[in-house]
């Protein structure tokens, strides 16, 4: 799966350039990473032994500015997969014109298995490992798969202690209580719901009275089906991993989130008609939201899926060769560079924050959020009007020429 990641990013690189016609030694230097860190975690576990994991943090390219990305735990994380999600990262800084590279960092381990002490350890010791190449001008890390904002608060205090300063702008989706922001955890599904507006205008399509499908109702699908049912649509199908409920007439999304709160899944609420998880696909409306895992719209799917518009919320929810497939069925992909860039674009503004010294006010976060969304959207449907491609060819094209500006203005040293 990782290598194929990587392998992915790659080909994304390639068509992208040659569209854009980039010079072949720019060319070249995207094609590898800048900064590759691999590191042994030594960790004494509670019961006295000490177990070695492996941890790594990548910079893919940080010719606009210090590295942006997250950092995840996951028992199968490898050098690949870190590398692919780096580079993806480069792209969706440029692509938002946030003044980043990217990055991406994180630990082979099951957290589902470590104590709660077990894991602050493992992630003081990989942050003092890494040390050396993180900080706010630096490298910036933000929470990712089973990391959250108590993991990015002991990062950001060892790092600190290695230091000898305080450093709030060394993490971003930190705790309130440390600098951290209230708009940061629903960023993601609010610049989802900015490119579901965006497109459905530009298609000329009215997003009142439409019928939304989500898959996968976590930490961005939850609270984008209640901003979708509350600008005007009817989520008429949610999957998670339990299971699946669909009802026509649109679901009540406040009670299946109470119902999720106390069963841990969709499956089973009586608001709705269960019906298996696969199923969701073949259920006929305007807007499908992937957003749970990546890799799960393949070729069957693909000529399945009876939506007119995709908004991508996961990271590579759809595999290369499904690609062709939704084009050939002239369904419109919002690419997952451009549509889940509202969380890394809340880490921008929590980070401008911390160096400041100076907090926004949420009306201003929320409209600097919904701009840079809208003005990105803007951007790669023009340039898909242009060339005559999808989103996803086109969101590439645009990240790819603004790194490639900036790689040109600086120059090679030495």
């Amino acid at each position: 799966m990782s290598a194929r990641a990587w392998k992915a990013v790659l080909d994304h690189l390639d068509e992208a350039a040659e569209l854009a016609k980039l010079d072949g030694d720019v060319h070249r230097m995207l094609r590898t990473p800048r900064r590759l860190m691999e590191v042994s975690v030594p960790v004494r576990l509670d019961d006295g032994s000490v177990e070695v994991f492996t941890g790594w943090r990548v910079h893919h390219d940080t010719t606009r500015g210090p590295g942006k990305g997250g950092i995840r735990f996951h028992p199968d994380l490898d050098a690949d997969e870190v590398k692919a999600l780096a580079a993806m990262m480069t792209f969706k800084t440029a692509l938002l014109d946030l003044p980043f590279g990217g990055a991406k960092g994180g630990v082979r381990c099951d957290p589902r298995r470590l104590s709660l002490n077990e894991l602050e350890r493992v992630t003081r010791r990989f942050t003092y490992e890494i040390s050396p190449i993180l900080g706010p001008e630096a490298d910036i890390p933000a929470p990712d798969v089973n990391t959250d904002g108590r993991v990015m608060a002991w990062l950001m205090d060892t790092l600190s202690m290695v230091q000898g300063r305080t450093l709030p702008g060394s993490v971003t989706g930190k705790p309130l209580s440390i600098g951290g922001t209230r708009n940061h955890s629903g960023a993601t599904s609010a610049g989802c719901l900015d490119c579901a507006r965006a497109a459905f205008r530009e298609l000329g399509m009215s997003l009142v009275g439409s019928r939304a499908v989500l898959q996968g109702f976590g930490k961005v699908g939850g609270p984008l089906a209640f901003l979708l049912s509350s600008a005007g649509m009817r989520v008429v199908a949610i999957s998670d991993i339990g299971g699946a409920v669909y009802n026509e007439g649109g679901l009540d999304v406040g009670a299946v989130a109470d119902h999720v709160a106390e069963t841990g899944s969709v499956a089973g609420f009586g608001g709705g008609e269960p019906i298996s998880a696969d199923s969701i696909w073949d259920i006929e409306c305007e807007l499908l939201v992937p957003a749970a895992l990546g890799g799960v719209i393949d070729t069957d799917v693909a000529e399945r899926i009876r939506a007119q518009l995709i908004v991508e919320a996961a990271n590579g929810p759809t595999r290369p060769e499904a690609q062709p497939v939704l084009d050939r069925r002239d369904i419109v992909v919002v690419p997952d560079i451009l549509a889940n860039a509202g969380g890394v674009t809340a880490s921008y503004f929590e980070w401008a924050q911390a160096q400041q010294g100076y907090p926004w006010e949420d009306q201003v976060v929320a409209e600097r959020l919904r701009q840079r969304m809208e003005h990105s959207f803007t951007a790669v449907w023009a340039r898909a009007q242009t060339l005559g491609v999808g989103m996803r060819t086109a969101a590439h094209v645009v990240a790819v020429e603004r790194v490639a500006d900036a790689i040109t203005a600086r120059g090679l040293f030495p």
